[in-house]
């Protein structure tokens, strides 16, 4: 699965049920593209020519779109293909493509209530796919045990992120890729890319790797095991096996090198931990983003909540839920699985499972339960309040992405509150009142 992809499901998670909340220096932007990390701030001006180009091009094609009916668009998509080197017998996996309606809803969703993180790891890394995972570690260790002798990748992290991204292959999603692509590419938000994608699917075919009809995924196109879309196969795909293919959809040694290349490529540091669970010193300055090393942060007083600090080189502290929630320090695999999927909360349900599987202790550390989640409504309204208090937070979209973290961090700290950043009903209130 490629950044954009994993971004559009952190996305989804965000908006079905994944509260967000931490350094910003950690959080993406929903709208990143597959070729780029997300932007962190509209006035990261180095990114801003990048983007007004992928919007022009995501314009230009919606227009086309809306010019011609599905079965033109597709002929057109056909000749554009052939053109491109793509065989008449992969073409032929296009005859069975279909526009699917459901694809354009689930695409376009915007539920009205954010879940809290802490519900999301409730179901993530539950006590069934605890064990599920270690029964799958013990029938597969000598596999995972070879790739992460291979790739550097500990096996209970491989087997984490099968976990996460497939209930361990029992949800792959009941998805045509090809139709999932070529409907998003017709109709969707992002047509540039999946038309990308859907050229990257038929090169795959060509490649026989995989049949056409085999291609199953979920509606954003993503694939297999550990939920590949076709470009990051491309890019990440291994094989295994040595049978001469890559089949992340059958062949369990495969999925695992694949996953392992991946973080490998993403830069996973071997025999370094994710990060560790910290107490937080009284007075702690929840605002800073920046990474610093293990000594730094202990020289601010943070300390581990058991045992000592990694000795990590560069690590960030976050809070997932706020102040009075848990703080973490993270270190570069932490934010290796963020480039698998770039949200705090997937990549801490992977850090946490995978503990899990292997043995060690969880989350100590006790949520903020009480906390109300805010509607997007109520978002929208907080975004407003904001920008007319002179805290330019952009767009009131009701998504609460970082710079509507960084505008409420100012406005907290500028209040004599802790500038944690976390949106509740209590700082609304607050906000209301002024």
């Amino acid at each position: 699965m490629t950044r954009y992809t994993h971004t559009l499901r952190s996305c989804q998670s965000f908006l079905l049920g994944t509260s967000l909340l931490l350094p910003l220096a950690l959080l993406p932007a929903c709208a990143s593209t597959p070729s780029a990390q997300a932007t962190l701030a509209a006035t990261d001006t180095h990114q801003e020519a990048p983007l007004v180009a992928e919007q022009s091009r995501q314009q230009q094609v919606q227009q086309q779109s809306k010019h011609t009916d599905f079965n033109t668009w597709l002929m057109d998509f056909r000749r554009d293909a052939a053109a491109q080197g793509i065989s008449p017998r992969a073409l032929s996996a296009l005859d069975t493509v279909r526009y699917l309606e459901r694809v354009i809803e689930l695409d376009r969703f915007q539920p009205e209530f954010v879940r809290p993180i802490w519900e999301y790891l409730d179901s993530a890394v539950s006590q069934a796919r605890i064990n599920n995972g270690q029964a799958k570690l013990a029938e597969h260790r000598q596999t995972a045990m070879m790739m992460e002798q291979r790739y550097g990748v500990p096996a209970e992290i491989i087997v984490a992120i099968w976990g996460i991204e497939s209930n361990y292959g029992s949800n792959f999603g009941s998805f045509s890729a090809l139709s999932a692509f070529a409907t998003l590419a017709y109709d969707g938000r992002r047509a540039a890319f999946a038309r990308g994608e859907l050229l990257a699917a038929l090169r795959i075919i060509d490649s026989g790797e995989i049949a056409a009809e085999e291609m199953i995924g979920s509606w954003a196109g993503a694939m297999g095991h550990t939920q590949f879309i076709p470009s990051s196969f491309e890019t990440f795909a291994k094989d295994g096996d040595g049978d001469g293919r890559r089949d992340i959809w059958g062949s369990i040694p495969d999925v695992m090198a694949s996953t392992a290349n991946y973080l490998a490529r993403s830069g996973w540091q071997t025999g370094e931990p994710w990060g560790v669970e910290v107490q937080l010193p009284p007075g702690f300055d929840y605002s800073q983003t920046e990474r610093r090393s293990s000594a730094e942060w202990a020289a601010q007083g943070v300390q581990a909540l058991n045992g000592t600090l990694p000795d990590f080189s560069s690590a960030t502290v976050i809070v997932p839920a706020g102040a009075q929630g848990p703080a973490f320090m993270v270190g570069p695999n932490f934010h290796a699985i963020l480039r698998y999927n770039n949200a705090t909360s997937y990549a801490l349900a992977v850090a946490t499972l995978s503990d899990a599987i292997a043995g060690r202790p969880g989350i100590q550390q006790p949520w903020p339960r009480d906390q109300l989640p805010l509607t997007r409504a109520q978002v929208r309204e907080l975004q407003q309040a904001l920008n007319a208090l002179g805290y330019n937070v952009g767009e009131a979209d009701g998504i609460l992405g970082p710079n509507t973290r960084r505008g409420l961090s100012a406005y907290q700290r500028d209040q004599g509150l802790v500038p944690d950043g976390f949106a509740t009903q209590t700082v609304l209130e607050r906000i209301r009142g002024r």
